[in-house]
């Protein structure tokens, strides 16, 4: 006897009982919510507050979130380097009444002199909207696993100048900036916290407690967070940490790669402060690179979009790191070859914006000393040459200026084909499609048929769909952004007990939600299909955190069936890609069906 596909009707009856069809959907989704209830949840749904949401998608991506520790046992001062020279703000014990004044120290510790005022330094910062020369900022660095946190505790004042007042004291505790960077260095994932703008200070002689605090149960974390933390997104932080990785590539951080010298050994300099403290890292134009956070994204959407990755068309640049159409690329390129920006043939938008940032860079050069300079004795800047990069102790010539105008036509999105234009940042992958890293699929699928559990009443049976899965992506241990929908349908037992064919199995469109109608919580109505949204792994009961694994989670689903009825499901993991893409289901899912004979034992 040939199996025919069974029509909508038939296959919506009958789901747990004979009766109006209402009245029995309801039924069935009644009972599946009371077997399966605790862990039918969606990640980061418990509440709709901006910055606690925003945690707890964090956590749900990179795992526990450290507190911000800018402590003097958690984190490393960032010095003013001046003439070569270290530069910090103490007492004068020369003059009556010991005022605050510079003290200017060499490499070998010696006080070279005492100034009163700062007007210029090495390293000025680049961002433009800080302290050009502050001094005694701090950041730390936390490493667990595959994903590191930095915290940045910064000093700045509004008028972008330092002065010889005690704010600016290594001892004293106040800072005006607070930002923290988690990185996956495997799957490319970054996220931004940054602090309020209602303060004007911050304190770090106490750690700052993440957005989300570190759970959904921790009621004094989330609320101190939501205070601290700032909702609107206003600052970009991913124009600058756009180089596929947490650090920003330029000198005033001090890192011991940025403009050293390898034959005069200034790798033991104090003018390149931090040394190897924040690790050299690599990685490719096609590295996996992704920003979580659904209201950050949604803030800089149009940023996020339009931003590329370039190849510079000399080939002088690029082969070590990434160049973007951001600030990397228009800010950090022009000032580390020490050349304006440069448009060849600029539209009126595009030229109000190359005018402001010259004049952002003639700021920020106001600020070097000559000492820095090539002309001076420092030769530090320019701090990137071609080829060679940040070693400046060959006799590598700088770049020609009619490179360096191919090269910023390019960072400036006014180039061709010879840019090689891709997008900076890549798309959230789908469960198990291996775009990423992300291999995982899930495996051991059964259908298994029980009585009804005690205190049930009726003749049916209870059936369970059963599965494994580990959701590795980045290698995160407690990663939680997947979950899994079934799409349940219903028919008689064909006589034949033929296999179904694929065609009898809910579609992709109703497994995926597509008309969703809620009967009850998470199980509804999806076009033809019965659909129990955003599974959980077995025990993850809702709004609690996952227990670290690295091996494959169990998962079930424990549904109602009336006697000798065929149930066919199709089983579908999803990302929660927390950005403005939404979900990413997996390519097909699993079919998985089971005839359920009351007659037999």
């Amino acid at each position: 006897m040939a199996l025919t596909a069974p029509s909508a009707t038939d296959a919506t009856l009958q789901l747990i009982g004979d009766g109006d069809q209402d009245a029995v959907e309801r039924k069935f989704a009644e009972t599946v919510e009371r077997w399966n209830g605790n862990f039918l949840w969606a990640p980061a749904s418990q509440t709709n507050d901006i910055i606690t949401r925003f945690g707890d998608e964090a956590r749900a991506v990179f795992g526990p979130i450290p507190d911000g520790d800018c402590t003097d046992e958690g984190a490393k001062n960032i010095a003013l380097e001046i003439d070569g020279n270290v530069v910090d703000l103490k007492p004068n014990p020369a003059k009556p009444g010991n005022p605050l004044e510079f003290q200017h120290r060499d490499a070998a510790g010696t006080i070279v002199k005492w100034t009163v005022t700062v007007g210029r330094c090495d390293k000025p910062s680049l961002a433009g909207s800080v302290t050009y020369c502050g001094m005694n900022s701090r950041i730390s660095r936390i490493v667990k696993g595959n994903v590191e946190w930095l915290s940045f505790c910064r000093k700045s004042t509004s008028s972008l100048e330092i002065e010889p007042d005690a704010y600016w004291q290594r001892s004293n505790p106040k800072f005006s900036r607070l930002g923290i960077i988690g990185f996956n260095a495997t799957s490319g994932e970054i996220v931004f916290f940054d602090g309020t703008k209602k303060r004007k200070e911050f304190d770090w002689t106490q750690t700052f407690v993440p957005p989300g605090g570190h759970s959904y149960s921790d009621r004094q974390g989330r609320g101190a967070a939501e205070a601290l933390y700032d909702p609107t997104f206003q600052i970009a932080c991913s124009a600058c940490h756009d180089n596929k990785s947490a650090y920003v590539i330029d000198p005033h951080i001090g890192m011991s790669r940025v403009g050293y010298s390898s034959i005069t050994g200034d790798g033991n300099s104090p003018t390149l402060g931090l040394g190897d403290y924040l690790p050299q890292t690599r990685r490719r134009k096609d590295s996996p690179f992704r920003i979580i956070g659904s209201g950050y994204t949604s803030t800089h959407a149009a940023a996020i979009r339009r931003a590329k990755t370039v190849i510079d068309p000399s080939g002088n640049c690029t082969t070590c790191h990434t160049l973007t159409t951001q600030a990397t690329g228009q800010r950090f390129a022009a000032d580390a070859v020490a050349l304006d920006p440069w448009i060849s043939r600029p539209r009126w938008a595009q030229h109000l914006q190359l005018q402001a940032e010259q004049m952002k860079l003639y700021q920020i050069d106001r600020h070097r000393t000559e000492w820095a300079r090539q002309s001076g004795r420092g030769k530090i800047h320019p701090w990137m040459v071609p080829i060679d990069g940040n070693d400046l102790s060959t006799s590598m010539p700088e770049i020609s200026p009619d490179d360096w105008r191919r090269l910023s036509n390019c960072l400036w999105d006014a180039g061709g084909a010879e840019c090689g234009y891709q997008p900076l940042y890549t798309q959230c992958p789908a469960p198990g499609t291996g775009s990423q890293g992300d291999n995982a699929k899930p495996t051991e699928f059964a259908a298994t048929q029980f009585p009804l559990p005690p205190g049930e009443k009726g003749s049916g049976r209870m059936f369970r769909l059963s599965w494994n899965y580990l959701n590795d992506l980045g290698g995160v241990p407690e990663r939680d952004d997947v979950r899994f929908d079934v799409a349940l349908k219903s028919v008689a037992i064909p006589p034949s007990l033929q296999p179904p064919v694929k065609e009898d199995y809910p579609t992709m469109d109703e497994t995926k939600g597509k008309d969703f109608s809620a009967v009850d919580g998470e199980i509804g109505k999806s076009g033809s299909a019965t659909l129990i949204r955003n599974i959980a792994y077995f025990g993850h009961a809702k709004f609690t955190e996952p227990v670290p694994s690295t091996m494959p989670r169990e998962f079930r689903l424990d549904l109602p069936a009336q006697c000798d009825r065929r149930y066919l499901a199709r089983i579908l993991p999803k990302r929660f890609c927390f950005d403005q893409s939404g979900i990413k289901y997996a390519d097909e899912g699993n079919l998985l069906y089971a005839d359920i004979r009351c007659d037999q034992p």
